[in-house]
């Protein structure tokens, strides 16, 4: 861990660009936050993926700009409806280098169009503004670092592959499957550009998430003249509800929570359709399939009741992302190259997900915090700290020259996924 501690010259060439750099890094994501993305607002992701590609195209690589195929989610009827979004853009450099990585990060944000918008200086060394942290910035600083490191004299010893997604705050539903072809194509360590809290903290191990919906149809009938003709759907998605939040505390580190039941509609009709979204976290695969399981057996319950049919969407769509033997090593050596910066890097455990869990169930141990220093994140106080720019772009910059001199030794990290 000593040579990771100390900087290089290259370290030194690399730190001394991205802190001059740190003015127009804040500029431009300022710029980007203008533009709303929210990840329903397919017509802003399409605006915008186009200016994100312009400004990738300033790396050695070659840009592609990939319009999805969308994805199905349970609509008001109950029946699945295919949802658009936007493009996914993929960056290749050296693919052929000794040494390979997967980078990614999203431009979605949380916020509709019509919501939060704007940017406003806190007078504080802060600015609030919607992705300003998540993850508008961590996109400024990952291709702020790829830039110092591309004029340095390591650059052909390591190549990439980088995945922007348009749907990350909605589970990448459509973009999936190029974080995992990335993922697959012979890399072997992870950089993703999620924010760190304010003080620097990284996220460590992370939980699995899960997203259901159990859609239930019953039969109509006038509440008043025939209630016993009918049955309701309500009732028995009721039934369902108190079965879910009755599991919470039965498997350790498992949680569920029903986000949302729609259904009915006037007072005197017995209700025939009733919808249950709700989500799950858990700590490792064992617990997922533990969760799965009894999400079943509660559905077959349901439509086990007289009059009562229905469906199961959903399932975890984001494996658990456990500290095992390579993350560890990968976490370690982030925090030597970290206090080389004389950073003190913590990495604290999260029910929180993103695409680092995508990529490490693709193989590739990764570090998914590597973005601006912020907080308030998913609202309208979502600010970052933006001394944190040239901080965090200088962090990403040393990882990767390590990486490309062999001070970090990512085969033999990867090596480890299997302990």
């Amino acid at each position: 861990m000593d040579t990771l501690q100390s900087l290089s010259p290259d370290d030194e060439a690399a730190r001394e660009r991205l802190y001059s750099a740190s003015p127009d890094m804040v500029q431009r994501t300022c710029g980007w936050s203008d533009i709303n993305t929210g990840s329903w607002n397919t017509e802003g992701l399409k605006a915008f993926a186009p200016m994100l590609a312009d400004a990738f195209s300033e790396l050695q690589a070659d840009v592609d700009v990939i319009e999805t195929e969308g994805f199905e989610a349970v609509g008001a009827s109950g029946k699945a409806e295919m949802q658009m979004t936007g493009p996914v853009i993929e960056v290749t450099g050296r693919p052929d280098a000794d040494v390979q990585i997967i980078m990614s990060g999203h431009y979605d944000t949380v916020f509709p169009a019509g919501t939060f918008q704007g940017v406003t200086d806190l007078g504080d060394g802060r600015l609030n503004g919607p992705g300003m942290a998540d993850m508008k910035g961590g996109l400024c600083v990952m291709l702020e670092a790829l830039k110092a490191f591309e004029a340095g004299p390591l650059k052909d010893r390591l190549g990439y592959r980088i995945v922007l997604t348009p749907d990350e705050e909605i589970g990448n539903f459509a973009s999936a499957k190029y974080l995992t072809r990335a993922a697959k194509s012979g890399a072997m360590i992870g950089m993703t550009y999620e924010p760190a809290m304010e003080t620097g903290a990284m996220s460590g191990g992370r939980k699995g998430s899960a997203v259901f919906d159990i859609v239930l149809h019953g039969k109509a009938a006038h509440a008043g003249r025939a209630k016993e003709e009918g049955r309701s759907a309500i009732e028995a998605a009721a039934e369902l509800v108190l079965g879910l939040e009755a599991l919470n505390g039965q498997c350790e580190g498992v949680t569920f929570n029903v986000g949302s039941i729609d259904g009915g509609s006037a007072v005197n009709i017995v209700p025939d359709l009733a919808i249950v979204r709700f989500g799950a976290r858990a700590p490792d695969a064992d617990s997922a399939e533990w969760a799965t399981t009894e999400t079943r057996k509660l559905f077959e319950r349901a439509i086990a009741r007289s009059g009562i049919s229905g469906h199961l969407h959903g399932g975890f769509y984001r494996p658990p992302k456990p500290r095992n033997a390579a993350q560890q090593a990968l976490f370690d050596a982030v925090h030597a190259t970290g206090q080389a910066m004389g950073l003190d890097l913590e990495f604290v455990d999260t029910g929180g997900v993103c695409e680092g869990n995508n990529i490490f169930a693709a193989g590739v141990p990764n570090v998914d915090t590597l973005g601006v220093r912020g907080g308030r994140i998913h609202s309208n106080e979502e600010y970052v700290v933006t001394d944190s720019f040239a901080e965090r772009a200088t962090l990403s910059a040393l990882l990767l020259n390590r990486l490309a001199d062999g001070r970090l030794d990512a085969r033999r990290i990867k090596s480890l996924m299997g302990q």
